[in-house]
């Protein structure tokens, strides 16, 4: 099952424009959800002339019951904003509070 929990999904249903990879081992337990993947998506939306191009940056989660795209962060975040919010979530611990928010709402959509 794959669950976007976004608003308007139709927001992130193309390939995103960049990805990176945060975790991909496979061996992570998470309140009995195995979790194989976890990734942080890009998807630039539109251009502003002064402002530049508007980020949707979603987290993406896959385990052994299914995976859940959330919106992690959006706006006008100027150039790399992909690899910023990768750096500050790898150098903050902030992998396992995303994988554990992710969780969560993984439960509740499987109820």
């Amino acid at each position: 099952m794959r669950i976007v929990d976004l608003h308007d999904p139709k927001r992130v249903d193309r390939t995103p424009d960049d990805v990176e990879v945060l975790l991909s081992s496979g061996n992570f337990t998470q309140d009995d959800f195995k979790i194989s993947k976890v990734e942080l998506r890009l998807y630039s939306e539109q251009t502003d002339g002064k402002l530049g191009v508007f980020s949707l940056i979603t987290s993406f989660v896959e385990t052994d019951r299914g995976s859940i795209e959330m919106i992690y962060d959006e706006g006008f975040r100027g150039q790399n904003s992909l690899l910023r919010a990768t750096q500050f979530l790898t150098s903050n611990l902030g992998i396992s509070g995303l994988i554990l928010r992710s969780v969560i709402a993984l439960e509740e959509k499987l109820k």
